[in-house]
């Protein structure tokens, strides 16, 4: 008899006596459905779970990583910043308040007489608000010769508030002196009621666009 007709002549209600090797057949198929049900039905969900959970370790290992490193770094942050902060106040303060400006201008006017310098023009312009501080231009005409004009530029950049000399130009006068004409531009930073200003015209002309 073939193996053919050993399958045909099988009987569910009498499955010990099926020949062995038909046994093991259908045990390793009844073994591949209870894995491939077991798989669909319940590990299925449970390996994408488990995949989830290690990508997230991944992530939050990463993150503990960072975390540990900005710790380790902690205190050399604190120090920069420290630093920073010490800068920027010694800035600040090169930087006149709205009362300290008539002062400003007149050390700026002094420089020059100091130097010997005849002034023919000596003339603030209108203001330009920046973030924190205003920008004020001094259009300014003054006759000398060469080394105090130089003497008067070097001692402008050397006063206790920040001053620039932009726009230079010198052209010799009809008596054998030099003319200066320059923008000296200095600095004062804003109040609390300017600052306010300006950060609600900015936030006006952002909510105009």
């Amino acid at each position: 008899m073939s193996l053919a007709d050993d399958i045909n002549n099988l009987s569910f209600k009498n499955v010990g006596s099926w020949p062995t090797p038909i046994k093991i057949g259908a045990m390793l198929i009844l073994f591949a459905l209870l894995m491939l049900g077991g798989y669909w039905f319940i590990w299925k969900d449970q390996l994408e779970t488990l995949d989830q959970s290690k990508q997230e370790e991944k992530k939050l290992r990463a993150e503990f990583l960072d975390k540990k490193q900005q710790a380790v770094n902690l205190a050399v942050y604190k120090q920069q910043v420290t630093e920073i902060e010490q800068a920027f106040g010694a800035l600040l303060r090169q930087l006149p308040n709205k009362s300290e400006m008539e002062a400003l201008l007149t050390d700026i006017n002094q420089a020059g007489l100091g130097r010997g310098l005849e002034f023919e023009l000596f003339k603030p312009g209108q203001e330009i608000a920046k973030d924190f501080y205003a920008e004020l231009p001094i259009t300014i005409k003054v006759t000398g010769s060469y080394h105090d004009l130089g003497r008067f530029a070097s001692d402008a950049a050397q006063l206790p508030r920040i001053v620039t000399l932009n726009n230079i130009g010198i052209t010799q006068s009809p008596t054998g002196n030099l003319v200066m004409e320059t923008t000296a531009m200095t600095f004062r930073y804003l109040d609390d009621e300017e600052l306010q200003k300006n950060k609600k015209a900015t936030k006006d002309k952002g909510a105009k666009k």
